[in-house]
């Protein structure tokens, strides 16, 4: 038992990874799967997609590592968060498809909860905002609109769960109904504080408790896998939702250090240490893990498309065939143009958290075209990445911050997007040479509790940096640039 299996269900693929015992990647394997979009602003996966692709790939990468079940000391795993499934207690079959965290279809009644003020107490127990990013609305939505849901839950017949508690719920045969306090903290219905499900907001929603899975810290005991799946029974060791399993993969343990993950959208969190702080600009308190029944607290900034707005340019213009096209074609842009591209194909997030703007371009010409297109694509992502750290250090204010981000996920392999980065914030960007931080964290969590992995500080010790991006753009451009931006954001919500 020297190696441990990660499994990182993602939004447009999943991943299997497996470690060794030095926490080097030894194999993986990954599979995309189909994106559903119903109506204009509704993003759904099949659940069946879900469960087959990680199933799929766990037991790839394990044949392609040339190692047995016998080998795997433990399993981790690693999600996109707030994605809701509801299904059958019994049978295990979904009732509908998984409403994605994209999905904004319950803007409307989010909006219901803002005019009646609820949104105060929300926020106040979870540290979210009331937004149909999260799942609690989503939820609700489900026992609306599936016909004979609610009664169905309130007979205890029917189970909810992030994809992590669903993937478990199917690893286990229905043995395990368990999250983590990371994905719970994401639902809109946990109390952050009190470390329990909220009957306050569940009443509001209309949600029986009896549905909700159990909180667990991010590394327990989840339960064992099937024994027919791998040849034997795998213990589930490890969980984490993607962005705070990302923060745990860059060793982020210290209060003030912020990291940066760029997949389908971008995360960006501030570890606050034992205190969770109430933003003033519009970020999210939440917990970036707990160990012991003792989480640490974060702030969050979510940027909703950034890795997304790549595969805009690959499946919506193709003006690209690879995602690796994008950098040399930015680098052939004309200088003289600054087109300015807001990405709100499905709203914006932090710190403007606007559910029905959409997409827009500032500055065409007649001389615009894929060049400009693909820089502006990968600049949108260091503007707002920017917003979301401007929006952090003021709600930190007069605290200790790192001024260093530490980044991760697809887009950080860009080296023009993080010489970006860097030039826009104004500050070094530090790679590290473990780029798969996300499964890293999920991996380290599993094997922090097998014993197989260090603790907390041996982990942090054992980061390692591949390359710092430092800024290279003068203060008043970065500033100009900047300002540019934000009349764009501000036009784009206006219309």
């Amino acid at each position: 038992m020297t190696h441990i299996l990660a499994i990182d269900q993602g939004t447009t693929s999943s991943r299997a990874i497996i470690f060794d015992g030095a926490m080097r990647v030894v194999a993986s394997a990954q599979e995309e799967f189909p994106q559903y979009y119903p109506a204009s602003g509704w993003v759904e996966h099949d659940p069946a997609d879900l469960w087959s692709t990680t199933a799929g790939t766990a037991i790839q990468a394990l044949e392609r590592a040339g190692l047995r079940a016998a080998d795997i000391a433990a399993i981790g795993i690693t999600n996109q968060r707030e994605t809701t499934v509801v299904w059958d207690k019994t049978t295990g079959q979904p009732i509908h498809n998984a409403i994605v965290w994209q999905d904004r279809r319950t803007a409307d009644y989010c909006k219901t909860l803002r005019d009646a003020g609820d949104d105060a107490m929300i926020t106040a127990k979870t540290g979210l905002l009331a937004d149909p990013y999260f799942s609690g609305t989503k939820l609700k939505w489900i026992l609306d609109n599936v016909e004979g849901a609610r009664a169905r839950a309130q007979r205890g017949e029917l189970l909810f769960g992030t994809v992590d508690t669903y993937l478990i719920w199917k690893l286990t045969d229905g043995a395990a109904h368990v999250t983590d306090a990371t994905n719970a903290a994401r639902t809109l219905l946990y109390d952050i504080h009190k470390g329990r499900w909220s009957t306050t907001i569940c009443d509001l929603f209309d949600i029986p408790m009896a549905m909700l899975p159990e909180v667990k810290d991010c590394a327990a005991d989840f339960g064992m896998t099937r024994a027919d799946l791998f040849g034997r029974p795998i213990p589930i060791l490890g969980v984490a939702g993607d962005q705070q399993a990302a923060t745990v993969g860059q060793a982020c343990f210290q209060p003030g250090m912020v990291k940066s993950t760029y997949g389908t959208g971008c995360f960006a969190l501030l570890n606050t240490g034992d205190v969770p702080v109430t933003s003033k600009n519009r970020l999210l308190t939440t917990i970036a893990y707990q160990f012991d029944g003792k989480p640490t607290y974060a702030l969050e900034g979510s940027i909703f498309v950034a890795g997304a707005v790549v595969q805009w340019l690959r499946d919506g213009l193709k003006i690209i065939r690879d995602a690796k096209e994008t950098q040399p074609l930015a680098e052939t842009a004309d200088a003289g143009q600054e087109l300015i591209l807001v990405p709100a194909f499905v709203g914006l997030g932090a710190p403007y958290w606007n559910a029905e703007c959409r997409g827009a371009i500032y500055g065409l010409t007649r001389n615009s075209g894929p060049a400009e297109f693909a820089r502006a694509a990968l600049e949108s992502v260091g503007f707002q990445t920017r917003d979301l750290l401007e929006a952090m250090h003021a709600d930190w204010a007069g605290t200790d911050t790192d001024p260093t981000l530490r980044v991760d996920g697809g887009m950080s392999a860009s080296d023009w997007a993080m010489q970006f980065l860097s030039d826009i914030i104004g500050a070094p960007v530090d790679r590290p040479t473990v780029r798969e931080t996300t499964a890293l964290g999920a991996a380290w969590l599993a094997g922090m509790r097998a014993g197989l992995y260090p603790d907390r500080d041996g982990f942090a010790q054992s980061w390692a940096l591949e390359r710092t991006f430092t800024p290279q753009m003068d203060a008043a451009t970065r500033d100009v640039r900047y300002a540019a931006w934000q009349r764009a954001v501000k036009a784009t919500i206006s219309v």
